[in-house]
């Protein structure tokens, strides 16, 4: 059964035995699974999932320390590379969730993409119920605090990736010393990817009528969320048999 294959797909999935992260290299052996992904909505093609990972950067990491599980919001920079890749960040010194590395390194990050909720109004099958499309990728790998240099770079790196689409580039125009003092308010972090799952939930279990119904409904909502979860679903084929 394709991808996009009209009528049901299995409800459940088997988990496979080993995973690869984008560019290839082996995984962990039967790794606990950090999400639920059936299998039609299961994305392998690493060229995918390395664009989608630079296109929704902004992730959600978390941790675990002695209290529970801890999450920030932060925007990532991604080097692609075989076997897995590294991830680059910083936080502000005062989030203490850089300290929890040292106890416990193997941390996760949640790059959401498009997505919206689903009326069954669009669809051609009379029999059916609400639900939400999505696309989302979830990365383990090691994290480690980082040293001046890769923290300055990191930095840079950020800033010049959202300039350059600016109509006038920001190009830190400011005094040195300036710079010095506020990269003392935040600490530069890599993780070193092991593990990545993606799912996309973009309706792929429907018929192409439906799917049809979908792309309709999103796209005559108006809601700038609807419309680009619907550009992202053509991106993908939906509309395709």
């Amino acid at each position: 059964m394709g991808a996009w294959a009209d009528g049901r797909a299995p409800v459940g999935e088997a988990q496979s035995g080993s995973r690869r992260a984008p560019g290839g290299g082996n995984l962990h052996r039967n790794p606990a699974p950090t999400m639920y992904i059936p299998a039609f909505n299961r994305v392998s093609d690493p060229d995918k999932i390395n664009a989608f990972i630079h296109a929704n950067a902004f992730a959600t990491l978390v941790t675990n320390c002695k209290d529970g599980p801890w999450a920030s919001h932060l925007p990532f920079v991604y080097d692609e590379a075989p076997g897995g890749g590294l991830l680059r960040c910083h936080m502000a010194r005062a989030n203490e969730q850089w300290r929890h590395f040292e106890e416990n390194p193997e941390v996760l990050c949640i790059f959401l993409g498009p997505h919206a909720y689903i009326s069954p109004s669009w669809y051609q099958a009379k029999v059916a119920v609400p639900t939400w499309n999505y696309a989302a990728v979830h990365v383990t790998g090691k994290a480690k605090l980082e040293d001046d240099g890769f923290l300055r770079k990191t930095v840079e790196d950020t800033t010049r990736k959202y300039e350059s689409t600016m109509p006038r580039p920001w190009e830190m125009p400011i005094p040195e010393d300036y710079v010095v003092s506020m990269m003392r308010a935040i600490v530069g972090f890599s993780i070193q990817v092991t593990r990545v799952e993606a799912k996309f939930k973009l309706s792929q279990n429907r018929s192409l009528e439906d799917r049809l119904g979908v792309l309709a409904g999103l796209e005559g909502s108006g809601d700038p969320g609807s419309l680009t979860l619907a550009g992202f679903m053509r991106e993908q084929g939906a509309a395709s048999p």
